[in-house]
């Protein structure tokens, strides 16, 4: 029996199979449990040829979901504990998972939508925003590089539309969202209900139905500003070193420019310089598989670094926004601090490209 309780909700209407993400007092906060119950679940409805779409969304109308639990990688990282590699390397399973999922997953991208919500939907084949939706990848404000294949959307979005929002962590909405390939269609919120009912209709069997289904239901969104701001994006992120970007940042005299130096100042030295490092790596021709195999590297070698747990500690535990960073410059981030975000992690690699990690439970 599935309690209202249960930190994920699983159903079925008609042939569509529901996930419903519900710890909504937590912005539904992605937990290791949660991960291993969704792969499970999508073992069962990828053998079962009733099941013909699986619709994922979040409970409440706050968001999709917020995100890792950090408090929970934070106190890992403060102790040296190991349960954040092992959460790492079942969620980006996972994300490789719905990203290559045999029958249609609509993600419905209402409401909030960072980190771990961005791994469990931005992979998925139909993405759907609406008018509250807020997407973003804030790693680099905690100290962490973009993970949960973040960063192999964002390497592929126009210009360098993606550096900049990997970087800065800022948020997006709809209109963003689409323009950067974050998300494939508009829907208001209050169509979302009929949406999800009519993707249950008898009729609707495969990919190019469920496509018809949600176009029917399909709006322009509210308009975004990166379009307007690409051209001072595209030439100060053009720079090779993070520094240099901030530089150029600086001396743009555009106010929309100094505010973004201002912002870059403010995240993790050592999480900026291999973000973009990361960035530069995996876009095309990488694989899903070789990112999520490289962030699971950058992961494990964060929970070792002193910026996690400060960063976490200022936003999150003390809410003080006043994070301590070791080294506190970039200046002071050498070559060798950036390319410990890359070696092999003590337990071992994903080996997701290499096809030793298993994509389900």
């Amino acid at each position: 029996m599935v309690h209202d309780d249960e930190p994920v909700l699983l159903g079925r209407a008609g042939g569509t199979a529901r996930i419903t993400l519900n710890r909504p007092r937590a912005l539904n906060a992605l937990t290791h449990p949660m991960v291993v119950t969704v792969a499970a679940a999508l073992d069962r409805w990828e053998r079962d040829p009733d099941v013909t779409a699986v619709i994922l969304s979040g409970a409440g109308e706050r968001g999709l979901c917020a995100g890792g639990d950090i408090r929970a990688i934070h106190e890992d990282a403060r102790t040296g504990g190991s349960a954040s590699p092992a959460f790492w390397r079942d969620e980006y399973r996972l994300n490789a998972r719905i990203a290559r999922f045999s029958k249609p997953f609509v993600a419905l991208m209402d409401g909030i939508v960072m980190g771990g919500g961005v791994g469990l939907s931005g992979h998925a084949g139909v993405r759907i925003v609406t008018e509250r939706s807020a997407l973003a990848m804030p790693e680099t404000a905690i100290g962490l590089v973009p993970d949960v294949g973040g960063t192999y959307l964002l390497a592929r979005a126009p210009g360098a539309l993606g550096t900049h929002l990997a970087l800065t962590g800022n948020t997006v909405g709809p209109a963003d969202a689409l323009l950067c390939g974050l998300a494939d269609h508009f829907v208001p919120a209050g169509r979302l209900t009929a949406l999800s009912e009519a993707l249950a209709a008898p009729g609707v069997r495969d990919a190019a139905d469920v496509t018809e289904t949600v176009l029917r239901y399909a709006a322009t969104p509210p308009g975004g500003r990166l379009a307007e701001d690409r051209p001072w994006i595209d030439a100060c992120y053009a720079a090779d070193s993070v520094t240099e970007i901030v530089d150029r940042l600086l001396d743009s005299g555009l106010p929309a420019a100094k505010d973004t130096a201002q912002t870059l100042l403010s995240r993790s030295p050592t999480a900026l310089k291999a973000t973009l490092a990361a960035m530069r790596a995996d876009g095309p021709p990488s694989t899903l598989e070789e990112v999520l195999d490289r962030a699971y590297r950058a992961s494990c070698a964060a929970l070792a670094h002193p910026d996690l747990v400060e960063g976490i500690r200022a936003r999150v535990i003390d809410k003080d926004r006043a994070p301590r960073w070791s080294p506190k410059e970039l200046a002071q981030v050498t070559e060798a601090d950036v390319a410990r975000f890359s070696a092999p992690p003590p337990g071992g690699d994903l080996g997701l490209a290499e096809g030793t990690a298993h994509l389900g439970p």
